[in-house]
C-alpha cells in the first residue's frame, strides 16, 4: 500500500509508523477509500481497533512523563551526552538583533568575538594591546565580518552613536579611570535600532592583592554598589549587576555581569 500511495511510512529508530491521510491521496484512490470505509460501519472490532490506538498514545505519554520523572537528576548529564555541552550558550546568541554592530572592548585573544560573529552584522574588535590583537587576528583569519582595532578604552576611534550593543569582558580592572572608559562607551552606542546596552563582566571585589603586581590589576574587582555607581554616573540607565554562578573548578574570584542602557 505504501509502494503505491496509499499510506505514508515513517522510520523511528527500529519501528516503522503508518499513516492514511484522505485529503492527499490521488482522486481515484481517495474516492475508493471512502467508498470503502462507508461500508466499515462501526463494527466490533474497528471499535476495538480505535480503542487499542487511544490507549497505545495515552501510554506514550505516559512512558515519556515517567522517562522524564525517572532521570531528571540526570537529564543534563543524558542531554550533554546527546547533543554536546555548548549548544544553549550557541542558540541563545541567536536572540541578539542579526543587524546590530557589536564592539567586544578588550577583545583579548577574540574569544568573545568568535562567538558573536555568526549571529550579527558586524563586530568591532578593540585591544589595546598589538599581541593581543596580532592573536585575535590569527584566530579569526576567516571572519570577514570583524573590524580590529588597537585602542584605549577612554580614547576610542569610534564615532557617536556607531555601534548597537557593546561587550566589555574581563577588562575593566585594568582601567585605572572607569569612570572616563564608561563615558567613552555610553559616546558610541546608539540606540535607533533597539540597542544601545552595555554588558560588563568581570571580578566581585576581592582582596588578593598580589595581582596588582603580577598582572597589573588597577582594580581589586569591583562591589555591586561601585559597579553601578560608576554606570548610573556615566550616564547609563536601567543598570543590573548579577554575580554568575562559580564554577567548580575556577581558581579566581567571583565574576559578575552588570549592563546598562543609554538613552538619547
Amino acid at each position: 500500500m505504501s509502494d503505491i500511495g496509499w499510506i505514508v511510512r515513517r522510520a523511528e529508530g527500529t519501528t516503522i509508523y503508518y499513516r492514511l491521510v484522505p485529503d492527499d491521496l490521488a482522486e481515484t484512490i481517495r474516492s475508493i477509500w471512502l467508498a470503502v470505509r462507508s461500508h466499515l460501519g462501526a463494527k466490533a472490532e474497528l471499535l476495538e481497533d480505535d480503542k487499542r490506538t487511544r490507549d497505545v498514545l495515552a501510554e506514550r505519554r505516559t512512558d515519556s512523563a515517567m522517562y522524564f520523572g525517572r532521570v531528571r537528576g540526570e537529564w543534563d548529564h543524558i542531554r550533554a551526552e546527546l547533543f554536546g555541552g555548548r549548544f544553549t550558550s550557541a542558540a541563545l546568541l541567536s536572540l541578539i538583533h542579526p543587524r546590530w554592530v557589536v564592539a567586544d572592548f578588550g577583545c583579548g585573544t577574540g574569544n568573545v568575538a568568535e562567538a558573536l560573529s555568526p549571529v550579527v552584522e558586524r563586530v568591532i574588535a578593540v585591544d589595546q594591546s598589538e599581541p593581543m590583537l596580532a592573536a585575535a587576528k590569527d584566530r579569526l583569519c576567516g571572519r570577514d565580518n570583524i573590524d580590529f582595532v588597537r585602542s584605549e578604552l577612554d580614547r576610542l576611534p569610534l564615532a557617536d552613536r556607531s555601534i548597537d550593543a557593546a561587550v566589555c569582558m574581563l577588562v575593566l580592572h585594568h582601567v585605572e579611570d572607569i569612570g572616563g572608559a564608561l563615558r567613552e562607551l555610553r559616546r558610541v552606542l546608539r540606540t535607533d535600532r533597539g540597542g544601545g546596552v552595555l554588558a560588563v563582566v568581570d571580578m566581585v571585589a576581592h582582596d588578593r592583592d598580589e595581582y596588582r603586581r603580577t598582572m597589573g590589576h588597577k582594580h581589586l574587582g569591583f562591589s555591586k554598589q561601585t559597579m553601578s555607581s560608576a554606570l548610573a554616573d556615566a550616564g547609563f540607565i536601567s543598570t543590573q549587576y548579577l554575580e554568575l554562578t562559580t564554577d567548580p573548578n575556577a581558581k579566581g574570584p567571583a565574576l559578575f555581569v552588570a549592563t546598562g542602557r543609554t538613552q538619547d
